[in-house]
């Protein structure tokens, strides 16, 4: 029979047909993956349920309940074995080693890895050659004897390398001992090796660069991390008081949640504590104020139960809780109380209906934590680079590989040709360069309260184009605070600001102190003890969210409260609740001595419901009067209670009453359960609303997103009059702009009849979100621009990210509640609330606000847009100097001149002289206002570009590449090689069997002429960093003059001073000629690059002038502005 109702349940309840954990082993992989995905999609869906809905008898035997006596023990533990455990499952934690991995095998890194393997094969296949050569040679070493036996002496004498080679060296030295008269094979042999030497040596500094990158990536993600679980430790350090004090509430809640993991169940007929996590369905359970709720619970009776669901609902107000269904909805009904909700007031009994994974909650947990993150977009643009600089190194490789056999090369040979091409296409130091600028950006994040975890969500950020951020806290104050006062037929502003500094209020009117009275002393708010120094508005204080606004108003108006509470002192007071019979909306009614030393009566005070309260009164005061409240005086209300309800604001109404002093002298006995004194009757005396103000930056700040073609959405659980005024009031929904309720209420027609298609914003119901398909949700995101999503559910959420990105748009979510987890995770970029939001939504996101404030967000919009032009900057400076360090080695190749730079010195520039210039663009200042430009388009606006590499590569690197060989014709002209002599020249300079070699003058030269060749390549490397002083200086800017940019960046300004001092050092510092081969220069040879250099200069000055004058999409634009 159970086994039955089970089954009959499981068809009625969608969330019980999936199960959340899959328990069964499948052979069958896809099958499993399928269920996974089913699974995934049904979790996305509006839990449908009707536990909420059926007859409470009807509930008692599908679940096998007993209401007073509860289940047994022995089926308790029976069902706690059947369903496991009261708790969430954990998510599935990503071991750190793969964390590890991702960085140093994701991304660039996979470029740099090639390179490096690459480097490796051509060790091997050098290695095998020079093996070959060897062998050969030693057979034609026995056959002759060698006739000038100190020559070949002197030559050995200054191969330095051989030292390095053990195996050669032997060989060489037999060769020695047998007398061989034909050194000549031997010592090209020895030349290879050290080629093999550089060539190892590249493919050890590659592979060290990642590996050494990588850790770096590895430990400012895991130090990121380590700063989440310290966060407790590290928001006072902020030195913020109101973050101090909102992390300290946090805490007190956090040390109270671990001080009430056990619940009252009944069980067996008595009512045990039992820990939260042996709680099973169908547990008779109890409640009350200040509880953990400890499972999805159908309540059975309600007396003043007020639940906080902000953290579930993100609504910010307590919620009552009542035995009987007020909404199909499960999430909105009044008698379901929700796991892990927190009771504020109140007591309550229920039945447990769900636990563990199977709640709301745990239902939103699982579902993010299946939703797989895409790649963010600086990884798309990473490997849109690496597919660049790939095909460029591919092509220029192959291309070079058939010139080469055409010039009669053996296969060998061109291969090496096609490896070294390959290797030296990659720019060994921009990984570093990349990694640095994001750490560095992050770190400037940080200090303006934006934590990221992860570095590439750094740049995420910036190329956001829709936000979809929650109300509650990040728009807001997160407090509620009282706005209006409506008083002697007039409304009174309240200040509303976050300090309140210019809070004066005028104490002078009568009617305006006595209603001050009345929401001082009728009011269940305390100031929490020890904070007589701490402003008003940040003291901690217990009670409802609008009691506490009430008594913070009254403190800051009148002075201090519980002295006003000392002279009214409360004799008694009737809260509300469900069984008072003369209460159907929220209303509380006090009893108080009169603060008149002379005046013995009693004063009645009563607050609650605005239409409930004047309903109860017969005369009004004003100005001090009190006269009898005429229909003239009821529409005035009437329109003020409108007014302030259409602002979105809580509105209650206040009133009292002179109690006579004969039927009720001192010392009368109240009873307040059959109410003894008046209820009706009474003295009106006016309206104080409420509301959860905006912070004071969110306007401005949403200013700035709406000028930099960023579009703000609200995505709420809260009501949408709320939440419309809010929207309203922060620009969301800006004043020129109506929604189809506003054209309806302006022309007096209802809504239905009014188009919305012609109207720009609008404001969405979750009950109008459920019942659309995707494509009119698509429309509807796509077409409207100011858009306001209310009453939404945690699934509705996740839909409409999914539907924002369908439409092409990098979405950025803010969310502080479990509620917010899934669409935080499937967000571009997920931003949770560090002081108010939920462990789960910090889990789920990629950045935390530190101040829970939407205008941080901005501010992280704009440094990630800056670090995206800055590493464009970064990429094109480092890249440019790839020409000059490819086409020595390619003229080596077509033109057989010797080797005008060496693999060594390439690295002494990649990781060298170019690391600090290239870091320091991530320092440099934005061009005019980045927040003024549309987000950029990830189809057409890429890191890197065809123009960036063509202009880097064509332009700008062929004429470093030009100086670099001029300074090395210059040189050579010095010392008797003239141009012409050069070309063809390889093979000869390279034999150690040629001690004659001839210059253009006749001269003679022998193995110095190899000290000559490496002097060039010191040479060529300070020609390559003159011009790159000119590189630097032109990569500050894209488009503006540098007279208009400015030198400012000291940074980049001491990269120059940097990158100059290195390079005289590696030139001048004795002994480097032995390890890096580079070797002193005279001091004029530093200035044949100069020229260059300020040609470089003029030529983009002239470049970005013509096109500041040409029209955008110019043909100028179009070919150079990367």
């Amino acid at each position: 029979m159970q086994a039955n109702d089970e089954s009959n349940a499981s068809s009625r309840i969608r969330a019980e047909q999936v199960p959340l954990v899959d328990k069964t082993s499948k052979k069958d992989a896809v099958v499993q993956y399928k269920r996974e995905k089913h699974q995934l999609e049904d979790l996305k869906q509006e839990m449908e349920t009707d536990m909420h809905q059926i007859p409470i008898n009807e509930l008692y035997s599908r679940l096998e309940t007993n209401p007073n006596t509860g289940l047994s023990s022995e089926e308790a533990k029976r069902r706690l074995v059947r369903d496991g455990p009261n708790a969430l499952s954990p998510p599935p934690q990503t071991p750190e080693w793969i964390k590890f991995a991702k960085n140093l095998f994701g991304g660039f890194a996979i470029l740099l890895w090639i390179g490096a393997l690459l480097c490796f094969l051509a060790y091997g296949v050098d290695y095998a050659m020079s093996e070959n050569a060897i062998k050969d040679n030693r057979a034609s070493c026995l056959r002759r004897k060698m006739k000038n036996r100190s020559a070949n002496y002197y030559l050995l004498g200054l191969e330095n390398s051989f030292h390095r080679l053990k195996k050669e060296w032997r060989l060489f030295i037999a060769a020695w001992n047998l007398g061989i008269d034909d050194s000549a094979q031997w010592i090209t042999v020895a030349q290879l090796s050290f080629i093999i030497v550089e060539e190892l040596y590249l493919g050890v500094v590659l592979a060290a660069v990642v590996i050494i990158t990588g850790c770096f990536q590895y430990y400012q993600e895991a130090k990121s991390e380590k700063i989440m679980e310290s966060f407790k430790h590290m928001v006072p350090s902020l030195h913020n008081s109101v973050l101090y004090w909102s992390m300290y509430v946090i805490v007190v809640h956090m040390l109270h949640s671990l001080w009430n993991n056990f619940a009252k169940v009944w069980r067996d007929g008595k009512l045990h504590e039992v820990p939260t996590e042996e709680i099973v369905v169908g547990d008779i359970v109890e409640v009350k104020g200040g509880d953990r709720i400890p499972a999805d619970i159908r309540l059975i009776v309600s007396h003043g139960l007020k639940v906080d669901n902000s953290s579930l609902t993100g609504e910010s107000d307590p919620q009552s809780r009542v035995a009987e269904c007020t909404n199909k909805n499960p999430l909105e009904t009044a008698n379901i109380a929700f796991f892990s909700t927190n009771a504020m007031e109140g007591t309550g009994k229920g039945v447990v209906i769900y636990t563990g994974d199977k709640t709301v909650m745990g239902r939103i947990a699982h579902l993010a934590s299946g939703l797989e993150s895409g790649e963010t977009p600086i990884a798309k643009e990473l490997a849109h680079f690496i597919h660049l600089i790939t095909g460029v190194a591919v092509f220029l490789g192959i291309s070079f590989f058939i010139i080469s056999l055409a010039m009669g090369y053996h296969w060998l040979d061109a291969c090496v040709f096609l490896i070294g091409i390959i290797v030296a296409n990659v720019p060994e130091g921009l990984l570093a360069t990349v990694t640095v600028c994001l750490t560095l950006t992050a770190k400037r994040m940080a200090r303006k309260n934006c934590l990221v975890k992860h570095l590439e969500a750094v740049e995420t950020l910036g190329s956001t184009s829709t936000i979809c951020s929650d109300k509650t806290g990040t728009l807001t104050q997160n407090r509620m605070t009282v706005s209006h006062a409506w008083f002697d037929l007039n409304t009174m502003l309240a200040d509303t600001s976050e300090h309140q500094t210019q809070a004066k209020y005028d104490l002078s009117q009568p009617t305006f102190r006595a209603l001050l009275r009345v929401a001082g002393i009728c009011n269940r708010a305390e100031f929490k003890a020890n904070q007589d120094l701490v402003p008003v508005l940040k003291r901690e204080c217990t009670g409802d969210a609008s009691d506490i606004a009430l008594m913070k108003f009254v403190e800051l108006a009148e002075g201090d409260v519980s002295e006003l509470r000392d002279r009214n002192r409360k004799i008694c007071e009737i809260p509300f609740n469900s069984t008072n019979k003369f209460a159907v909306r929220p209303t509380l009614v006090s009893i108080h001595e009169s603060d008149t030393p002379d005046d013995r009566s009693y004063k009645l005070a009563m607050k609650g419901a605005p239409e409930r309260i004047i309903d109860r009164c017969t005369t009004i005061m004003i100005n001090g009067k009190e006269q009898p409240l005429t229909r003239d005086h009821r529409e005035a209300f009437d329109r003020a209670y409108l007014e302030l309800g259409c602002l979105g604001e809580r509105v209650l109404g206040f009133c009292d009453y002179t109690l006579p002093l004969e039927k009720y002298p001192p010392g009368f006995a109240f009873d307040t359960t059959e109410v003894n004194f008046p209820l009706s009757g009474l003295r009106f005396l006016g309206l104080m609303s409420m509301i959860d103000p905006p912070r004071a930056a969110v306007p401005d700040a949403v200013a700035k997103c709406r000028s930099a073609g960023i579009k703000v959405i609200m995505v709420t659980g809260d009501h949408p009059i709320t939440a419309k005024a809010v929207a309203k009031s922060v620009g969301i929904i800006s004043p020129e702009n109506e929604t189809p309720e506003d054209v309806a209420m302006r022309l007096n027609i209802p809504v239905e009849e009014v188009d919305g298609t012609q109207c720009k914003a609008c404001v969405v119901h979750g009950s109008q979100l459920r019942e659309m398909t995707k494509n009119e949700l698509d429309f509807i995101v796509g077409h409207y621009k100011e858009i306001v999503f209310a009453r939404t559910s945690p699934q509705q959420k996740l839909l409409i990210v999914e539907s924002c990105q369908r439409n092409g748009a990098i979405v950025a979510v803010t969310g502080d509640g479990v509620n917010d987890s899934p669409a935080l995770k499937q967000a571009d970029i997920g931003i949770a609330m560090g002081i108010a939001g939920s462990d789960v939504s910090k889990q789920a996101a990629d950045m935390i606000l530190l101040d829970d404030n939407f205008a941080s967000i901005v501010t992280g919009v704009e440094e990630g847009r800056l670090i995206f032009d800055n590493l464009k900057k970064s990429i094109a400076y480092t890249l440019t100097s790839n020409i000059p360090e490819i086409s020595p080695f390619l003229m080596f190749i077509l033109l057989n001149i010797p080797l005008p730079l060496g693999t060594v010195t390439i690295l002494c520039i990649d990781l060298g002289t170019d690391l600090w210039p290239a870091i320091s663009l991530a320092y440099e200042e934005s061009e005019g206002d980045i927040m003024k430009r549309p987000p950029r388009n990830p189809q057409k606006d890429k890191l890197v570009n065809e123009r960036l590499i063509s202009f880097s590569y064509g332009m700008i690197g062929m004429m470093q590449a030009s100086a670099g060989f001029f300074t090395y014709f210059v040189i050579m002209g010095d010392n008797g090689f003239l141009p012409l002599r050069l070309f063809g020249l390889r093979d000869q300079w390279d034999s150690r069997a040629v001690n004659d070699l001839e210059d253009s003058y006749g001269q003679q030269w022998v193995s110095n002429r190899k000290v000559l060749e490496y002097t060039c390549h010191t040479a060529f490397f300070v020609s390559i960093v003159v011009v790159q002083w000119a590189d630097l200086i032109i990569s500050k800017t894209r488009r503006n003059s540098l007279i208009q940019q400015g030198m400012n960046n000291w940074t980049l300004n001491f990269g120059i001073l940097f990158e100059t001092v290195l390079a005289a050092f590696l030139a001048y510092c004795p002994g480097l000629d032995k390890g890096l081969r580079m070797y002193s220069l005279k001091l004029w040879w530093w200035f044949p690059a100069l020229p260059f250099s300020v040609l470089i200069f003029i030529f983009d000055e002239s470049r970005r002038a013509i096109l500041r004058r040409s029209k955008r999409g110019s043909f100028v634009e179009r070919e150079t502005y990367y």
